[in-house]
């Protein structure tokens, strides 16, 4: 199923969005979710990174398109957002928010259903998994293959990735369970390592982005054994 929100303060429009959106679907074989927004302002209230498309209007009243995409920009890198507009050179300004792209009103359905098409097979090429992360003041969106490593400490964990680390409430075994297919191996009781992301074993340790990751004893040979098979059977 993909999650679609459709943000357009003129009802007439946002129906007929959302009806080219059932359309879409019925004649590509998809089931879409659809959420619709009167304006950009109600979307941004309720955003958790719960979408995976975002059509929305650029001219809306209390919050327009492009404030809203900059805001959920700053949590989620990775929606695709397209914008529908009146007129092409607001839409130009798509690439600072990093929008796929643009359609001119009044829509077609062609010129949608081109758009839209667009979006689901990028969608499609995706292949790797995203987590969505509760942390204090709101929910933030991280690909697996950017986490470097996963650390428990009490109830929480700490998600380590080149730009930052992130803390929130959870339990590494479930964790490893939910990154079991993306190449995370336990080190010790405490520790969920990215294997993509090992430099080297030193003194006992998995060295991670330029972290030292004590290795316990009783977890040794089968992560080791892990990280060689994924650099292809190679001895680290």
């Amino acid at each position: 199923m993909i999650r679609i929100a459709v943000a357009e303060d003129d009802a007439q429009y946002r129906e007929q969005l959302c009806r080219y959106i059932e359309d879409f679907g019925r004649e590509n074989g998809q089931t879409f979710k659809i959420t619709p927004y009167a304006d950009g302002d109600e979307l941004t209230e309720h955003f958790r990174s719960q979408f995976d498309i975002i059509l929305m209007d650029i001219e809306m009243p209390l919050m327009n398109g492009m404030e809203a995409a900059a805001a959920i920009r700053r949590t989620d890198q990775e929606v695709i957002i397209i914008f529908i507009t009146n007129m092409a050179q607001y839409a130009i300004r798509g690439y600072e928010v990093a929008a796929l792209d643009y359609i001119l009103k009044p829509v077609n359905y062609f010129a949608f259903a081109q758009r839209l098409g667009r979006a689901v097979r990028r969608l499609g090429a995706r292949q790797e998994q995203y987590l969505a992360v509760a942390v204090k003041g709101g929910v933030v969106k991280l690909a697996a293959g950017e986490i470097t490593y996963i650390e428990s400490q009490g109830h929480q964990l700490t998600y380590h990735t080149r730009t930052g680390a992130y803390v929130s409430a959870g339990a590494i075994g479930e964790a490893g369970e939910r990154l079991a297919a993306q190449h995370f191996f336990r080190c010790n009781k405490g520790c969920l390592v990215n294997l993509a992301h090992v430099e080297g074993i030193r003194d006992g340790c998995a060295v991670v982005a330029g972290a030292r990751l004590p290795i316990s004893r009783g977890r040794k040979n089968a992560f080791m054994q892990a990280l060689a098979e994924y650099i292809g059977g190679g001895t680290p």
